[in-house]
């Protein structure tokens, strides 16, 4: 689907991702543990290059990825062969499994601005869990809103491991009618002044409202939904945190 193509990980974006984040930050990834039960089965869609998954693995969990970006789980796969991701639209993942434990980390579900889609999805997940399973997930929220820039500007500029320049300029606009931050970027790879390879990535994001998501996820059938504001589990009571987390059950 278009709005998943979008916001598609090439190779450049892929590098870089795995240059700035390559371990996942220590509160985000506790959050996550701390929803594992003994003996549960776990998901989780979007796993990326597999920064949650693989400290997950290592805990000895029983617990399959899935993501659409082959460049992402290649990297994935190159840390850990044996780990148990197909590459995957997540609107079109298919399983006889059901699982008592699904989460989406990093604001992952924030990708998908097109929110019928976004609702297919949130359903999708919801006939995946097991009875008495638990959904956990992360959106961005209007707070953080980027400030409008018309013209490219370099944001972000790495080094490869084997010397090169990675550059990445990007540009912001958001467009309040449909709460859209659109981040349009064009990667570039240098070797001194010589440009070897560049990659555009359309990158767009729903930022949410308090309450919003909420009435969603009633609608799909979720009947228990908890919303904080905070990996340390605060209560989320308006819209001014960068980040809503989600507890879900069935």
């Amino acid at each position: 689907m278009d709005t998943l193509k979008t916001n598609y990980y090439g190779s450049l974006c892929t590098e870089v991702y795995e240059i700035l984040h390559e371990k996942a930050p220590r509160d985000e990834l506790d959050f996550y543990l701390s929803y594992v039960e003994k003996g549960s089965k776990i998901l989780e869609p979007l796993c990326g290059s597999g920064r949650f998954l693989l400290p997950f693995l290592e805990r000895g969990f029983d617990i399959s990825g899935m993501d659409l970006s082959g460049e992402m789980l290649g990297k994935l796969k190159e840390k850990a062969p044996d780990a148990r991701v197909i590459q995957a639209d997540i609107t079109e993942y298919d399983t006889g499994e059901k699982f008592d434990y699904i989460f989406i980390s990093s604001g992952s579900v924030s990708l998908f601005t097109d929110i019928a889609l976004c609702k297919e999805i949130l359903g999708k997940v919801k006939g995946l869990l097991a009875p008495g399973g638990r959904f956990v997930f992360a959106v961005d929220t209007v707070w953080d809103r980027c400030e409008d820039d018309q013209e490219y500007q370099v944001s972000i500029s790495v080094k490869t491991k084997e010397g090169l320049d990675l550059i990445v300029k990007s540009k912001n606009h958001y467009e309040e009618a449909t709460q859209t931050q659109f981040s349009p970027s064009i990667y570039q790879l240098y070797n001194g002044k010589e440009l070897l390879q560049s990659e555009p990535m359309d990158f767009q994001t729903h930022l949410y409202r308090f309450g919003e998501m909420e009435q969603y996820l009633k609608e799909i059938g979720f009947s228990s939904v908890r919303t904080y504001s905070s990996f340390q589990k605060e209560i989320a009571v308006d819209d001014q945190c960068e980040m809503f987390l989600f507890e879900c059950s069935i």
